[in-house]
Order: structure tokens, then sequence, then C-alpha cells
């Protein structure tokens, strides 16, 4: 990856790391570069965005950077990062944008584009945006005073169109399920009820009120003990939790027992399988994937493959091998006959589907993928060190010791985070206080050391 570009687009703090100036050089070059490789004769672009008070300003500034290449950009404003993946192909848009820093608290936010297939961009057409980003590359013209582009607001009715899209990805219909649902003060605040409510379930929401700071805020897929409690309380049947951007899902089950996101695989793999829908009959996972539904699926004759952690990994991996499911226990689920790119929302409507088809409760149906313990511990870290983990001998030492340890009854994970300035451990093993005792240890050995450079 380049100095900008990160996993997942062009992250930081609002304001001072992804800045106003930033954010029109992301609209000015992403425009033209994606303007070369387009065979239309004005470029359209769809711009998205999350519901951080910082969306105005970095909307603001990318989109002055789209037009004064002479592309048009069609500003659809607070909608999932998924929801402009599928309008982009819908409404034959050259790319899409969204500003978004997804799971991350409202201080951040981030800028992703996606391809007028509603893929991510190739790491070429990235790399090419970041030469002109770096005066690697310049801009041999820019259009006359007439041929600027135009913002088009309001111009389709996207919330609708996506609200119907998701409600159309359910397998039968939702009346009879009480659902409990967090949308995290983020993008799917409006339409997650909408669909839901369309397929008839009963719904109670919370973290539906964004202000612009509250996105996140002890709330969502990374805040699950709020909807853990709202479930209980209600009498919900089940609970979703979404993140900010709604590319991510966690349930609750009627007990306030998350699902995380390698139950739901698990889940919806098997339904998929055994209605003979699961091409080559393998799921895409990640090396976090948990122990548990690797061995699950194997009973059930389902190969799970697994990659990088990091959602284009996943995605590049279903396209290569034919698979139509993948995803990450964080809950980005990839649903590729629907859409290509995680939805929290039809990865919602999908787990209530197999949930309302199977008439059981979630708690007995969760039973079916036998989870191991896990302890995940994440270490601030300076962003310039945390790749060089592996050479310092100390952590290398202590980590290979751990892995010793557990080899053929569980395992170590020690990698840098791909969009955060964290080192992040991740055991598996038959015994939680022993593994929290390790990570925490290592934890400790990582800290000190990385400290020291």
């Amino acid at each position: 990856m380049g100095k900008f570009f990160g996993t997942d687009g062009v992250r930081g703090v609002a304001g001072s790391e992804l800045t106003a100036e930033l954010a029109y050089k992301l609209g000015k070059f992403g425009a033209y570069v994606l303007t070369k490789h387009t065979k239309s004769k004005k470029t359209k672009i769809l711009v998205g965005r999350d519901t951080r008070i910082s969306g105005d300003m970095l909307e603001s500034a990318l989109v002055a950077g789209i037009l004064s290449t002479g592309a048009d950009a069609y500003i659809v404003g607070e909608i999932p990062t998924p929801a402009i993946a599928y309008l982009t192909r819908k409404y034959e848009a050259d790319a899409g944008v969204v500003i978004s820093a997804s799971h991350n608290s409202f201080e951040y936010n981030g800028i992703k584009f996606f391809n007028s297939e509603g893929f991510k961009l190739s790491d070429e057409i990235e790399n090419e945006i970041e030469s002109y980003l770096l005066g690697e590359s310049t801009v041999d013209e820019m259009p006359s005073s007439e041929n600027l582009g135009i913002a088009v607001r309001g111009a389709n009715n996207a919330e609708i169109d996506y609200v119907e899209f998701a409600a159309g990805c359910a397998l039968t219909s939702l009346e009879g399920l009480k659902v409990a649902v967090d949308c995290a003060n983020g993008a799917a605040f409006n339409v997650a009820p909408q669909a839901l409510r369309r397929l008839g379930a009963e719904l109670n929401v919370i973290s539906n009120n964004p202000d612009g700071i509250n996105i996140n805020n002890g709330c969502g897929s990374t805040h699950i003990e709020k909807l853990q409690k709202f479930v209980k309380d209600t009498g919900a049947d089940v609970g979703v939790a979404f993140d900010g951007d709604a590319d991510r899902l966690i349930a609750v089950d009627e007990n306030g027992n998350i699902v995380d996101g390698d139950v739901i695989m698990g889940l919806v793999s098997i339904y998929l399988k055994e209605h003979n829908k699961l091409p080559g009959n393998r799921l895409i996972g990640t090396v976090m994937s948990n122990l548990g539904l690797i061995q699950t699926c194997e009973k059930h004759g389902i190969e799970v493959v697994c990659t990088k952690v990091g959602d284009r990994y996943v995605l590049e991996k279903m396209l290569e091998t034919g698979a139509v499911i993948g995803g990450e226990q964080s809950g980005h689920i990839i649903l590729f006959e629907n859409n290509t790119t995680g939805d929290g929302l039809v990865s919602a409507i999908t787990l209530l589907s197999v949930l309302k088809i199977s008439g059981k409760k979630l708690s007995e149906l969760a039973k079916e993928i036998t989870i191991l313990p896990q302890v995940l511990v994440n270490v601030k870290v300076k962003n310039e060190y945390k790749e060089r983990l592996t050479d310092i001998k100390e952590i290398s030492e202590a980590a290979k010791k751990i892995d010793e340890k557990y080899k053929g009854t569980g395992r170590l994970l020690l990698r840098p985070s791909g969009t955060e300035p964290l080192v992040r451990i991740m055991i598996e093993g038959q015994n939680m206080e022993e593994i929290e005792k390790d990570a925490n240890m290592l934890a400790e050995i990582v800290e000190q050391s990385m400290s020291r450079l």
C-alpha cells in the first residue's frame, strides 16, 4: 500500500489527518484517473456518506474536486456503504465514493471508492491516484469553464431504491418475528427499520438518532452490550446490530448471547448447502475465523478457505473460487449473489429469513456452530512501527512459545491492523482463563518492546 490508501480506502482523524485539502485532491485526482479509464463521454460519480459531523466538510471538498475535472457528482446523502456499491451499478455510474470510517469513533473519517461494477478499486488504480497525490504524476489538462462538472442532489430515490433492494433479498416473510435493532447512530438509521418493517417484522429500535458525534458511541456492532440488554428488556426473539456505515452485522439471541459473524456465516452456509445454493460447498473466511467454525463446516461437508484479514482479500478469493458467501468474524459478510461488498442489512435479512424458516429459536440454531473460546487484545502503537512487529526478537520469541503451547488445541494470531494504529493479538484455546492470561502477557511484551523504538 502507498502513503494514503490503506486496506479500506483513505482514513484518518478528520480535520488534521483527513483534511478538506486532501479530500479535494482525492476527488480531483480520483475522478481524473477514473475518467481516463472509462469510456463514458461524461463521467458520473455517486457520492454517499455516513452520519459523522465531518461528513459535510469532506463531502463539500470531495465534490468540488470531482467537479473540477468535468465529472458530475450525484450526491445521495447519508446512506450505508453497501448501498453505494449497489446503487453505482443500478444507476450505471462510472464510480461511487463513500465518506465513512465504518466502525471507528466520530473523530475519524475516510474516503473509499468503488468502480462501476461496485467493487473496491484495484491496487493499480489506487496506486495511479496516489502518484498524483504524491506529485509523482501531473494532470495533463483541466476542463474549460463551460465543461466543469455539476452536482446533482436528490435526482434519484437512493434510499427507497436501496430499501427495495435489501427487502428483495429476503428468503421469506419476517412476519411473527420480534426484532430488536441497533443502528449505531449511523448510516442505517433510516433504511434498516424501513426494510425490516416492509418484510413484516415487529421492531424495537435504538441508536437511530444520529447527531454527528454519537456514531458508534457505546452502541452498534462494536458495543453489543447495549443491544444485549435491549433484547432482554423488550422480550425480542432476536437482535441485530450494525456499525456506523452498516457494512457489518452482529446478532444477539433471545437470551442476550452474541451471535458473531462466524456463527452467522456458518448458519447461512449450512442453509445454502441444504438447499443446493452453495457452489463448490465453499465458504471463504480469514485467518481470524474461529477454528470451531472450520470444524463444524467440515462436518457438514463445507470447506472453509481462509485469507488474510480484510474484506478485499475475502472478495478476491470468492471471485477466484466462485464462492457465494464469505466474510469475517467482525460481521463483515459478503453474500455475492446480492451485493459486491459486505452488507449488514442484507446479512440481517438473510439471517432472519433462515431463523424464520427453521422454526427454531436463535439460541438453538446457533448451537449448531461450536465456537472455541477466543480472546482478542489490541495494543496501541504508532502507525510507522506496527509493520516492524515480527522483526523484534523479544516479541517473536514470546509468540513462538505461545504458538507451540497451543499447537493442536488452539492457535495464536499476531498481526498489525490494516486500518488503525494497533497490533492485534488473538488466541484460541480450550480454557478462557488461560488464553486471557497469555494474550495479556504478550500484549505487555508488545507494548514495552514497541515503546522503546
